[in-house]
C-alpha cells in the first residue's frame, strides 16, 4: 500500500494534484466532511437520535461562543433541542451514504448498459439509445419526486431503510444515462483499435474481451463523471428532503435541517437553516472542484 502510494505521487496525476492548491484545498474539506460523517459517534458532541437527551427548553438556542452562554451548543440548536453540530455531521453521514450509494448504482447499470450497445451494437444498441432518450427528456428532480412520492405512498409505514432504499433508487434511475451514453461513445472507438481486433482473432469471448480490455479503458471518464454526479446526487437528496418526500422527517439529514429551518428564518432563528445550507454548499463545491481538477488531469490535451 506504502509504495503505491508513492507510485501515485510521483505519476502526472500526482504531481498534478500537489500543484494545485485549488484541489488540495477541495480535498481537504471533503476529507473533513467524510471524517466527520463517518466517525460522527465518536465526534459530534451529542446524538441526535438519542431521545433522552434532548431537552425542549433548549429548542432553538442561539450559537453561543461567549463564557455567558451555554458552551456545549456552538452552532445552537434547532426546534427540538437537537444540537446543530452533531445534527450535521450526523446529516451529513446520511447525504453522503444516500449520495455514494446512488452513484455506484448508476455506475453500475450505465457503465454495463453503455459497454453491451457500444461493443454489440444492432438493434441493441437503437433500443437502449431511445431508453436513454426517453429518460432524458423528463427532468431528473421531477422522476425523483414522482419515484420517491409513489414510494412512501405505498409504504407509509415503512422502515426507515427501506425509505432510503427508495431514495437511493429514484436519484439513480436517470443519473445511469449519462453512464451509458458516455461509456457507448468510448466503447465505439475502442472496438475498432487493433488490439481488440487481435483478441478477437486469438478467439477470446465477447464478455471477456469487453471486461479485460475494452472496460479498464473507458473508466477514465467515468470517473470524472462519477466524482461529479456525487454533489449532483447530494444536492437532490437535499432538494427531496427539503421537500418532504426524501429522508424520514425523524432523520437529520440536511435537506429536513434545512426545510425546519425555513420555518423559522423569518423568526429571527437564522441559525437552523444558514448552517445546513452552508454545509450543503461546501460539500458540493469541494467535490465538484475535485471533479473539474481529475478532468484536467486525466485529459493529456490540458496538461
Amino acid at each position: 500500500m506504502l509504495n503505491r502510494l508513492k507510485a501515485w505521487a510521483n505519476s502526472d496525476v500526482g504531481h498534478s494534484f500537489r500543484s494545485s492548491p485549488v484541489a488540495m484545498g477541495a480535498a481537504l474539506l471533503a476529507f473533513i466532511c467524510v471524517f466527520c460523517a463517518v466517525f460522527a459517534p465518536w465526534v459530534a458532541p451529542h446524538n441526535p437520535f438519542d431521545l433522552t437527551t434532548l431537552e425542549l427548553s433548549n429548542a432553538r438556542l442561539p450559537p453561543s461562543w461567549s463564557e455567558g452562554g451555554n458552551p456545549s451548543f456552538f452552532l445552537g440548536t434547532d426546534d427540538q433541542g437537537r444540537d446543530i453540530l452533531s445534527a450535521l455531521m450526523y446529516g451529513t453521514r446520511i447525504s453522503l451514504a444516500v449520495g455514494l450509494a446512488s452513484v455506484l448504482l448508476s455506475v453500475g447499470v450505465g457503465v454495463a448498459l453503455g459497454l453491451l450497445a457500444g461493443f454489440v451494437g444492432g438493434w441493441l444498441d437503437a433500443l437502449l439509445m431511445r431508453m436513454c432518450d426517453v429518460m432524458l427528456s423528463f427532468p431528473s428532480i421531477l422522476v425523483a419526486l414522482l419515484i420517491a412520492g409513489v414510494g412512501r405512498a405505498l409504504f407509509p409505514n415503512a422502515h426507515d431503510s427501506l425509505a432510503f432504499g427508495v431514495l437511493i433508487l429514484s436519484i439513480s434511475l436517470t443519473g445511469w444515462v449519462q453512464y451509458a451514453r458516455t461509456v457507448r461513445g468510448s466503447t465505439l472507438v475502442e472496438r475498432n483499435k487493433e488490439y481488440v481486433q487481435a483478441a478477437r482473432v486469438t478467439g477470446v469471448s465477447g464478455a471477456r474481451i469487453m471486461r479485460r480490455h475494452v472496460l479498464p479503458n473507458v473508466l477514465g471518464p467515468v470517473l470524472v463523471l462519477a466524482t461529479i454526479q456525487v454533489a449532483t446526487a447530494i444536492i437532490t437528496e437535499a432538494t427531496l428532503s427539503f421537500l418532504g418526500v426524501g429522508a424520514p422527517p425523524t432523520s437529520p439529514s440536511l435537506g429536513t435541517l434545512i426545510r425546519v429551518g425555513n420555518d423559522y428564518l423569518f423568526s429571527g432563528e437564522w441559525w437552523i437553516t444558514i448552517f445546513p445550507g452552508a454545509m450543503l454548499v461546501v460539500i458540493a463545491l469541494s467535490v465538484n472542484l475535485l471533479g473539474d481538477w481529475l478532468r484536467d488531469a486525466l485529459n493529456p490535451r490540458l496538461r
